[in-house]
């Protein structure tokens, strides 16, 4: 195959879909690597990187597009790319469908097939290439609120570890997943007080086990989120539904039990967010105000801290893009019926139950085999 990999355009975008070692890999087992120049230095690797391990350094986006069987990126194609796109062309990248109808609608007209990775599944049924990246804005955020929360910001002007004679920020974490997780065990590392709510009682179980006497579970119920927004100094949106859209859990009238100067940190944005007033920003312009309450709302967490974000990404994804390129891509998801889940759009049709009903669109399954 012809393995494309493209500069990410996505405002403040940092991240690369490809190590210089998947070049070296890709190349060895007969495949063409092209890289667009500048691919990498935003994860501070450099075209040479890539030319001595095999690539061919090409220096236009349309020049990937035109001649890549497979195209491999980190976010979703942008209105500039969609003309690029080729029928029977396959992209591997983050979509996140469900949240935008107008992108599922154009990608789905151009008839490639788009492969996702937040809902490839692995072989215990989990999310490997969501997972690192969930891990990312999930540590990311409480950095984040900590920065927020500062009174030049339009925080509360809160400590989140408080001082002695002084109390620690209360911090609410909507969502006991990966991104909650890793959310409360920087939090509890700052000597906060967390509260974890999720609808899983298994789950809050294993959390209880395992996190430190700072960090409480709850049930989560709309009481009991309304009785946490009344205490939230930070507010961390961390609900997902694979594939689907988030639910709405805050509306926008709850934002007045909120104190003024408190946090959100939706990070559940980039499929829809879970508080109704967030909307996407970027690490430009990362922040607004709704009744008094702090926004922060990026879609792209993890592409401020591109080297981190790239290598945690590329050691989980590349195994997929090497067997897609080695055997193609019905046999690789005959191989692997959790590579078979990620195919989202396949030759115009839409084959992602989840975004279907979303959108009210006519579903097909994906049959590798046929």
């Amino acid at each position: 195959m012809i393995v494309g990999v493209p500069t990410e355009i996505k405002p403040d975008e940092y991240r690369v879909a490809l190590l210089p070692v998947g070049a070296e890999e890709l190349t060895r087992h007969g495949h063409r690597v092209l890289i667009q120049s500048g691919a990498g230095i935003g994860s501070g690797i450099p075209d040479e990187l890539y030319a001595e391990n095999g690539a061919e350094i090409v220096t236009t986006a349309d020049e990937i597009f035109a001649q890549a069987d497979l195209v491999i990126k980190v976010k979703e194609p942008l209105p500039a790319e969609w003309p690029k796109l080729r029928a029977g062309q396959i992209l591997l990248t983050y979509f996140h469908f469900a949240a935008n109808e107008e992108l599922t609608r154009a990608v789905l007209s151009t008839g490639i097939t788009a492969v996702a990775y937040e809902t490839l599944r692995g072989a215990q049924g989990n999310l490997p290439c969501l997972t690192p990246m969930s891990e990312v804005a999930g540590r990311m955020s409480i950095q984040q609120g900590a920065k927020y929360l500062e009174r030049p910001q339009e925080g509360r002007g809160i400590l989140l570890g408080g001082v002695p004679g002084v109390p620690p920020a209360d911090i609410v974490i909507f969502g006991g997943g990966v991104v909650g997780k890793n959310a409360a065990q920087i939090a509890a590392g700052f000597q906060a007080d967390v509260s974890i709510l999720d609808i899983n009682v298994d789950r809050l179980r294993y959390l209880e086990d395992i996190m430190p006497a700072n960090v409480n579970t709850l049930f989560s119920d709309r009481h009991t989120v309304r009785e946490q927004l009344m205490k939230a100094d930070l507010l961390i949106g961390a609900v997902l539904i694979e594939g689907a859209r988030a639910p709405v859990l805050v509306k926008e009238e709850d934002l007045k039990l909120m104190k003024p100067g408190a946090v959100i940190i939706d990070v559940a944005v980039d499929q829809g967010g879970c508080v109704e007033t967030a909307r996407p920003t970027t690490h430009s312009d990362p922040t607004y105000i709704v009744n008094d309450v702090v926004h922060y709302c990026v879609a792209n967490m993890p592409g401020a801290v591109g080297r981190t974000s790239t290598y945690a990404l590329c050691n989980v994804t590349f195994p997929y893009a090497l067997r897609i390129a080695n055997h193609g891509l019905r046999a690789a998801c005959a191989a692997d019926p959790g590579l078979a889940h990620a195919v989202n759009m396949s030759a115009g049709k839409l084959t992602n139950r989840a975004v279907a009903e979303t959108f009210g669109l006519a579903y097909e399954e994906y049959l590798p085999g046929t």
